[in-house]
């Protein structure tokens, strides 16, 4: 089989003021995945921080934007473009309010639900179908006075100790599904992760 190009992209805000955010989740899963393979991300190149390696007979270019969240696209365009990576192997991983707080799941297209990032993604890749990995941070839940953080303010705000827990529990499910994603395609990862 011929080699294959693969672009797995983490979203989040650069800066050690965003570091353990919950927005930032794309940006840490993607770190442990790098990690694992013995890869740095550590490159500057198209205004996001890269490193790349071989996994499974295929190149993988693992990135994180530094234009901050709502012009990741910019950034994705040019890597796909200047790689010449087809958008079926783009991998985008991502926070998502939507989901259950630490539940994983991996789609192909649909809207950007919300998500600065992924609204910036379509937007300059003119498509919603690439694929997602999405890392559920549930919502603010409502004080006993019966308020609640803003969106912002909540995906902004640092992971407690609990989260933080509970995203390294995460870690082996997210790693295996890129992994999956890579070795044995879409169809294949979503239906080995979805539901886990």
């Amino acid at each position: 089989m011929a080699s294959e190009k693969y672009l797995v992209v983490g979203l989040g805000n650069p800066g050690p003021t965003y570091h353990l955010t919950r927005h930032n989740a794309g940006f840490y899963f993607l770190d442990a995945f790098a990690a694992k393979q013995g890869w740095s991300i550590g490159s500057l190149k198209f205004q996001g921080l890269y490193g790349q390696g071989r996994f499974d007979g295929s190149q993988i270019l693992s990135v994180k934007p530094q234009t901050y969240m709502n012009r990741s696209g910019e950034c994705v365009r040019i890597f796909l473009d200047y790689f010449d990576i087809d958008l079926t192997h783009l991998l985008v991983l991502h926070d998502d309010l939507d989901l259950e707080a630490g539940k994983v799941k991996i789609v192909r297209g649909g809207g950007a639900g919300g998500h600065n990032g992924i609204r910036s993604l379509i937007a300059h890749l003119g498509s919603q179908d690439f694929a997602r990995l999405r890392f559920g941070i549930g919502r603010p839940a409502s004080s006993l006075e019966g308020s609640r953080l803003s969106t912002e303010q909540f995906v902004l705000g640092n992971i407690s100790s609990s989260e933080r827990q509970q995203w390294e529990k995460k870690l082996e499910l997210v790693i295996e599904a890129i992994e999956l994603f890579v070795g044995k395609g879409l169809e294949f990862s979503m239906n080995h992760i979805n539901g886990r």
